[in-house]
């Protein structure tokens, strides 16, 4: 069979695993960041189900426009960076402020190079030691839980570790499906009850307010983040597999995605990043100039993933207390490997790395504005200081 004779049903199947694996994998970051800034239930019910349909919009749009697999995410260090801050000034309606200011900013690095640039001249090393300090609290909910409630993790951690050494892909998507089948048998032998119209997705507006500590402390790391964490790598990954993604499309398609999803709870779009190979490698398709199919199968699957986001929040409300940040946390460790590692990559950006690190993973709230803020202060100025030249004597 040639490359141009194999089935189509290739590439829309890459796109069913591309939305299969991203959202089984990290569901449970985004609705414990939703609910940490404030979201009640419904509320991150509605944010999941609007990311899906935004993603899955965006996805199909710029895949179809470009002939090119472009495939959109949520942001999931995005997501770590709200559970790590927590309640604002302000509640949810200063969260969902702050996720329109996030948008902004991504409009405006489309719009305005300049800002790209900037953006570009934050050494990477900082960046990544603020998000691996903002991922340490989450990743550390799987240890603490296995002593809390050992028989609802203890599955979940075993299940995590048998498929990361038999089936690396599907490692963490098996976690949640072992964790489902803890919160069935908890809701038997608990005898609770679920609400047969809490499964029906449905969309909660919430009417945006700014505050300082919100758009500082919220907003700018959840931004930063989003490009450092997701957009760069995303565009470096299709890169790599021969596709030059557009900058500047690509940033104001998901600009504008997460600027409608905000008033609804959407936390940010972007481009995909790690999932971006499955839809993009030759996995997808021998042929790459087919590989587009699979960018607009993975929007599609996305959209119908969408009307899960009510009946996944309906199982997290009853769930065992220290399961979903557990699995949350086991969804978060490949991230947090791999940010601590390019903090100390580097000897000579070491110590302010550590600093930015230590500063995030403290959680410190100084005027209302949240320790990721801080960090990535506390870190340029170590760095400012240990890297100015000395006076010549």
């Amino acid at each position: 069979m040639t490359e141009t004779d194999a089935p189509l049903s290739r590439p829309i199947v890459a796109g069913l695993v591309t939305v299969l694996v991203g959202v089984t994998s990290s569901f449970a970051v985004v609705l414990t960041g939703l609910g940490a800034v404030g979201a009640t239930p419904a509320q991150a019910a509605s944010g999941l189900l609007v990311l899906c349909v935004t993603m899955g919009l965006a996805s199909i749009a710029l895949s179809w426009r470009y002939r090119m697999p472009i495939t959109s995410a949520w942001s999931t260090p995005g997501a770590a960076v709200l559970a790590a801050t927590g309640a604002v000034e302000g509640g949810w309606p200063a969260a969902v402020g702050a996720f329109c200011i996030t948008a902004a900013l991504i409009l405006l690095t489309a719009l305005w190079p300049q800002l790209g640039r900037l953006i570009a001249r934050i050494p990477p090393s900082i960046a990544q030691a603020m998000l691996a300090g903002v991922l340490l609290p989450l990743c550390l909910a799987p240890v603490s839980g296995l002593v809390s409630a050992p028989w609802a993790v203890a599955p979940v951690i075993v299940t995590w570790l048998v498929c990361a050494r038999l089936a690396p892909r599907w490692a963490v998507p098996l976690a949640f499906a072992a964790a489902a089948v803890v919160i069935g048998i908890h809701v038997t032998l608990t005898g609770a009850t679920l609400d047969a119209g809490s499964f029906l997705p449905r969309i909660e507006l919430t009417a945006p307010t700014l505050t300082f500590g919100a758009v500082v402390g919220l907003a700018l790391p959840l931004f930063l983040v989003t490009m450092a964490s997701q957009n760069v790598p995303g565009i470096a990954i299709m890169r790599s597999f021969g596709y030059e993604v557009p900058w500047r499309p690509a940033m104001l398609v998901t600009g504008l995605g997460t600027a409608l999803g905000a008033p609804a709870g959407a936390h940010a779009i972007n481009l995909a990043a790690i999932s971006a190979a499955l839809a993009a490698g030759p996995d997808a398709d021998p042929d790459a100039k087919r590989r587009w199919i699979a960018g607009v199968s993975t929007g599609a699957w996305a959209i119908v993933a969408g009307g899960l986001s009510a009946a996944l929040v309906a199982l997290v409300v009853v769930a065992p207390g220290s399961l979903i940040p557990a699995v949350a946390g086991v969804a978060l460790f490949g991230a947090f490997g791999s940010a601590v590692q390019q903090a100390i990559d580097d000897p000579g950006e070491r110590m302010p790395a550590v600093v930015t690190f230590l500063v995030a993973a403290s959680g410190i709230v100084v005027a209302g504005i949240s320790a990721a803020f801080w960090a990535l202060v506390a870190g340029l100025v170590v760095r400012i200081v240990l890297h100015a030249r000395r006076a010549p004597a």
